[in-house]
């Protein structure tokens, strides 16, 4: 009687019976352990921001978290899939050459966050799925279908185009041979002549620069205050009124404005502009154009400052580098200074992003320089280099005012926490140590003369702090309370009667300034900007999808009052009101919208 056979039929790790070899040794794959990797990508970027007080870092789950799920597919097919060694060999190698094909065929602007983001993963997970489907076929065609089917999933991407991230780091896909909003808009556009032949200046706009309304980056103290106007609450019976709407090129700047003069920055093919526009109509009125382009996988390209006006001069910092004075009344160029050569480095990772503040005959700028060269000031009329101090390599933030009784100061927040320096000489009169390893791309905001708000941003949260001066005119800060109730990315809040409004991550929030408490938190306005129109108590948000929204600012509740579709697009910039008048824009189009006062 023979013997039975010795079975060489083992069990996997969950205890289901492992199938005998075929005649070439191959095994049903090991498939559990993979498959869910694939929900996991989904759930790994768009999850975290739905998590209420997360983890600072809790935004990189949604940006790497899908391309750590495909590494793991990938020690799974090659440690735990049970598949042939020359199976696991051949199906690496093949997804490694996908992805550099890929990467060699794709348009250049997927070959940044798009990538790691969606193409890899794509891929990876389309490789996990097609093993998947053919895990019990027994032989080396189940590999290949598993390859080709990635391959399907890497190479989509060559079809595709990133117009740069959104604030919860979503891309931005579309056709690779449809026209972008730039090309639209420099086709379109009537050359005016004015950038290289300035025209006459025009006698209004000369009596109107001698006053600016809003001389530049969030109003004349940078807090996002505007005051002199009240408005109608009332948008369904009042709706408000657009006066013109244009396309304008790429770019995060917001406006100055002097009278009816409106100043920005813009990216248009191979130059930064700084550009005049007539507020009544949007017609461009003139242009100083500089060869220059700054481009980010992020944010796209274009200028990221907001140009400043002071002294007939408008001041502007372009995303490469380049500071330049211009004549307000003309456009005429009169001096410029390359950062890259004065700090010694190249631009940030997302651009020089400081917008100029003219003060004591100096405009200031953060440079992001090792040592000393964080901040440097230039002489306002001639572009001469006046003084340089150290003030950080890492920071988003503008330089701000600071008065204390009949003393200025110069207020750099930067990623080793909060400076103030002489105007005159650059010296460092005060600095409150608070680092942060990330980005600062908020402003400082002071409530009395001795406490401000210091802001960090990505989920670090917001901190009151007391500055005591002493006789011998050196001071020290004591903390008065830390809330991660109000945790900004880079947009700015505002304070209205001892409360802060603005986003606290992706919600708008109220937060109490007496212990920073939350007081309500709800509007979901992705990652936009606010301002408050202080005289009737009340705030325009400007979303982040190009929506106007009119809230009032009352720490009992969130109340929504009207709410408009004025621009279309990703929308980063600060909006400004003037008078009866709200001007914004995004990196495509800018909009005048005419305001419903409130009756006397």
């Amino acid at each position: 009687m023979n013997s039975p056979q010795k079975s060489d039929v083992g069990s996997d790790s969950v205890g289901s019976p492992a199938a005998t070899p075929s005649a070439g040794g191959y095994r049903p794959l090991r498939v559990w352990p993979a498959l869910p990797l694939v929900p996991l990508m989904l759930a790994a970027r768009y999850s975290p921001y739905l998590v209420e007080d997360g983890p600072p870092m809790m935004w990189a789950v949604a940006a790497f978290g899908p391309l750590l799920c495909g590494l793991l597919i990938l020690i799974w097919w090659l440690g735990f899939s049970r598949a042939r060694w020359t199976e696991r060999i051949v199906g690496f190698l093949g997804l490694g050459l996908g992805f550099f094909v890929t990467g060699a065929l794709c348009h250049p602007s997927m070959r940044g966050p798009a990538f790691s983001m969606f193409t890899i993963p794509v891929g990876i997970a389309c490789f996990a799925i097609g093993a998947s489907l053919f895990r019990g076929t027994l032989g080396f065609s189940r590999t290949s279908i598993a390859l080709a089917i990635a391959w399907c999933g890497f190479l989509s991407s060559t079809a595709l185009r990133a117009e740069g991230v959104w604030g919860d780091f979503g891309v931005t896909l579309t056709s690779r041979w449809k026209e972008d909003a730039e090309q639209r808009m420099l086709a379109e556009r009537k050359p005016s002549g004015s950038e290289t032949n300035p025209g006459e200046a025009d006698p209004a706009l000369v009596a109107a620069l001698e006053n600016p309304e809003w001389p530049g980056y969030r109003g004349a103290n940078r807090d996002g205050k505007q005051h002199g106007t009240k408005i109608d609450s009332d948008w369904k019976a009042n709706p408000p009124e657009r006066l013109w709407k244009i396309a304008v090129g790429p770019g995060w700047s917001s406006f100055a404005v002097a009278g009816k003069w409106l100043f920005t920055q813009e990216q248009r093919g191979g130059a930064e502009c700084a550009i005049c526009y007539d507020g009544d109509t949007g017609r461009e009125v003139w242009v100083a154009s500089l060869e220059s382009r700054f481009e980010d996988p992020l944010g796209g390209p274009g200028p990221r400052a907001t140009p400043t006006l002071a002294n007939g001069a408008l001041y502007a910092m372009g995303g490469q580098g380049f500071l330049t004075r211009v004549d307000a009344r003309t456009g005429e160029l009169k001096w410029k200074q390359d950062l890259r050569q004065a700090a010694g480095r190249q631009p940030p990772m997302w651009g020089y992003s400081s917008s100029p503040l003219v003060i004591d005959g100096v405009v200031v700028v953060h440079a992001a320089g090792a040592g000393d060269k964080g901040m440097i000031a230039f002489d306002a009329e001639t572009g001469e280099r006046r003084w340089s101090a150290e003030s950080g390599e890492n920071s988003y933030s503008s330089p701000q005012k600071y008065m204390r009784g009949e003393e200025s100061f110069v207020a750099m927040l930067s990623d080793k926490g909060l400076g103030l320096h002489d105007p005159k000489t650059g010296a460092q009169r005060f600095h409150y140590d608070w680092p942060f390893a990330g980005y600062r791309a908020i402003q400082p905001v002071w409530l009395e003369d001795d406490q401000l708000l210091v802001p960090t941003g990505m989920g670090a949260g917001t901190r009151r702090i007391r500055l005591t001066k002493k006789p011998e005119g050196a001071f020290e800060a004591e903390e008065i309370w830390t809330s991660r109730n109000l945790k900004p990315d880079f947009n700015d809040f505002v304070v209205y009667q001892d409360h802060a409004y603005g986003f606290d991550a992706a919600q708008f929030t109220c937060l109490g300034l007496n212990n920073g408490g939350r007081r309500w938190k709800g509007g979901r306005y992705g990652k936009g900007q606010v301002l408050l129109l202080e005289d009737c108590g009340l705030l325009i948000v400007l979303s982040e999808t190009g929506e106007l929204v009119l809230l009032k600012a009352d720490p009992a509740s969130h109340q929504e009052l009207a709410r408009i579709q004025a621009l279309e697009g990703k929308t980063w910039n600060h909006p400004v009101v003037v008078g009866d008048r709200i001007y914004i824009r995004n990196a495509q189009e800018a909009v005048c919208y005419k305001l419903p006062l409130a009756k006397p």
